[in-house]
């Protein structure tokens, strides 16, 4: 090989090495899950390719990540009230963002990336105005990103908010809908349809419903306004699943690992700790096949309060 070209492959292949390195910083960590009273959480992601890929997850412990007491004590000097009530409400409450971009490159992580830092920092900002999260945040993020991405690259997203009271609140853009395997009826369960609604990924059609939303054409038109689903797990035992397409299209020949093969497992775990119900399901998942896509998965468990060492 050329000295010249041996010398560009050296450059490119540091600085991809470089690029994951700053990726891996974004990988959430343990102390990152939210820890909720009555509620045990654990996730992951299997990149396709190396260390990052296209997938991408985000925790967000309100009482943790921001000073809620300070916001509190500011809205009510400010007589902000309906604000005091909602960062109330956060003090007992955890964020978990799953994403999904086009490919599973490791520089599609760019993007998650990108979104990654925006969705935070948007989060503050959220808090000081609305003492919560709203869909306002990701009526910018879409349009945000369908101006500053090609038509090629969008993002599947769906961001829910789960209580203490074990309500769960999300907004779905293109992700799979999450899917609750009751303790009771030993199976997953069927969801109105009036608590499924879905929107096109985040990128893919600009929001007319913000500020600036009329300086955004469209040759397509624009993106209906985002709505929230409200989701109860109702009994003790409960799990709840959100997962990227990776897992649904997850196959062996003409055999599929989702549902059926999946609710087969949870009930075989469904006593285990959410830590333990993720990680045999990932053994399971690469015993049946080799993914063909990244694939993340979140359990969420509803517990007794002890089963998770709070008083």
């Amino acid at each position: 090989m050329h000295s010249d070209a041996r010398d560009l492959v050296t450059q490119l292949t540091g600085e991809l090495e470089n690029f994951k390195d700053i990726a891996k910083y974004l990988i959430p960590q343990p102390g990152d899950v939210p820890k909720l009273r009555g509620i045990d959480i654990h996730g992951g992601t299997m990149p396709l390719n190396g260390v990052v890929g296209g997938d991408h997850v985000i925790y967000v412990d309100f009482k943790e990540r921001f000073n809620l007491d300070a916001r509190i004590q500011r809205g009510i000097e400010d007589g902000r009230l309906d604000v005091v009530e909602n960062l109330k409400r956060c003090q007992t409450m955890g964020g978990i963002a799953v994403l999904d971009v086009s490919g599973h490159q490791v520089t599609d992580a760019f993007m998650a990336a990108m979104l990654h830092q925006a969705f935070l920092l948007g989060s503050i900002y959220e808090l000081d105005m609305f003492g919560q999260v709203t869909r306002r945040l990701f009526e910018n993020l879409n349009t945000r990103f369908y101006n500053s991405s090609s038509e090629h690259k969008f993002v599947s997203l769906s961001y829910g908010e789960i209580s203490e009271d074990a309500g769960f609140r999300f907004l779905c853009a293109a992700q799979p809908l999450p899917v609750v395997f009751s303790q009771q009826h030993d199976r997953f369960m069927e969801v109105s349809r009036d608590a499924c609604v879905s929107f096109p990924p985040l990128g893919m059609l600009p929001s007319l419903d913000v500020t600036d939303g009329h300086r955004t054409t469209s040759l397509l038109g624009y993106k209906d306004k985002y709505e929230m689903n409200e989701w109860v797990l109702m009994g003790e035992g409960d799990i709840l699943l959100l997962y990227t397409d990776g897992l649904v299209e997850h196959t062996r020949g003409s055999d599929d690992y989702f549902p059926g093969r999946l609710e087969q497992k949870v009930r075989d775990v469904k006593h285990l700790a959410a830590a333990e119900i993720y990680e045999a399901i990932k053994a399971d998942l690469l015993a049946f096949s080799q993914p063909s896509d990244d694939i993340s998965i979140v359990v969420v468990k509803r517990v007794t309060v002890h089963a998770v060492g709070r008083c």
